[in-house]
């Protein structure tokens, strides 16, 4: 009911966007649409959301409901954005076809836009594809062609979440001191954006992932716990590449230390912050 909700009052709102003749009454009519119809940019916040949920068949009905507006109206943001979105969806399928299909639409629109940023995120989306399938030489290539963009561009928002990103493929490679460089200049560059973000959860992940594979089970534990109770108490849901190691932390760890020591690690994480495990586990 939600999703379908979303897409009337969309289609309302296109129907009001592309009427070019005045009609009696039009200033009523469009307040009233603007009253209920959510914008194009909250539809797409919506669809992430949804996506971040699990619920792809409503994320990719609202991405393609921003994507049919942003045509219908020539505006390349929408368009880019509607494209980037349906480009998660296809992650998590595995959808590698898909994938390519939306590609090559970012890349025409970076062409025909002149706007080299659609082209890192055809990247960007690539690269986590192919970390998620398991090709971590491609995916590699692809996190490079996305930093070097977002670098030329200052688009730091992105160079900053490819080192968070990059840090995984480190690690599944075993260059654990190149992943550990990764994973503090992501938090570095967090601070230098905001300083509050020095309690970012999220980066969590990537530091569990470096324990447990350098053989810490203990303190890969320890973090795995603390990143999922600050998720929980922040209503974050992880991307399904970013969840992946995560969830591969949490079986290994539970195969490999006794139940004492977990409950003991687990009890201890109630009280511990993200600056906390920074300290005691990033050189």
């Amino acid at each position: 009911m939600i999703k379908t909700t979303y897409t009337l009052c969309a289609l309302a709102l296109l129907l009001a966007v592309s009427c070019s003749e005045p009609q009696d009454n039009s200033t009523e009519k469009d307040t009233a649409v603007s009253a209920i119809a959510p914008s194009p940019k909250e539809l797409l916040r919506q669809a992430y959301q949804l996506f971040k949920e699990g619920d792809d068949a409503a994320s990719i009905e609202l991405a393609n409901t921003v994507l049919e507006i942003g045509r219908e109206t020539k505006n390349d943001t929408l368009v880019g954005r509607a494209l980037t979105s349906l480009c998660r969806n296809a992650q998590r399928k595995l959808d590698t076809t898909r994938l390519a299909e939306l590609s090559l639409e970012l890349s025409k629109l970076a062409a025909s836009s002149g706007n080299p940023q659609w082209l890192m995120y055809r990247a960007h989306m690539n690269a986590e594809m192919w970390r998620l399938i398991g090709n971590m030489d491609r995916a590699e290539e692809y996190y490079n062609e996305s930093m070097r963009i977002s670098y030329e561009t200052g688009a730091m928002g992105m160079y900053t979440i490819d080192h968070f990103n990059k840090s995984f493929v480190s690690i599944a490679k075993g260059d654990f001191e190149t992943a550990n460089q990764l994973i503090t200049k992501y938090y570095a560059l967090r601070k230098e954006a905001d300083a509050t973000a020095a309690e970012d959860a999220y980066g969590l992940i990537a530091l569990a992932y470096l324990l447990e594979q350098q053989g810490n089970y203990t303190g890969a534990h320890e973090v795995a716990t603390v990143t999922r109770r600050l998720f929980k108490e922040q209503n974050l849901f992880p991307e399904p590449p970013d969840e992946k190691p995560l969830i591969a932390v949490e079986d290994k760890v539970n195969e490999v230390l006794d139940s004492t020591t977990l409950a003991d690690i687990r009890t201890r994480s109630y009280t511990q912050s993200v600056s906390d495990l920074l300290a005691k586990y990033l050189e």
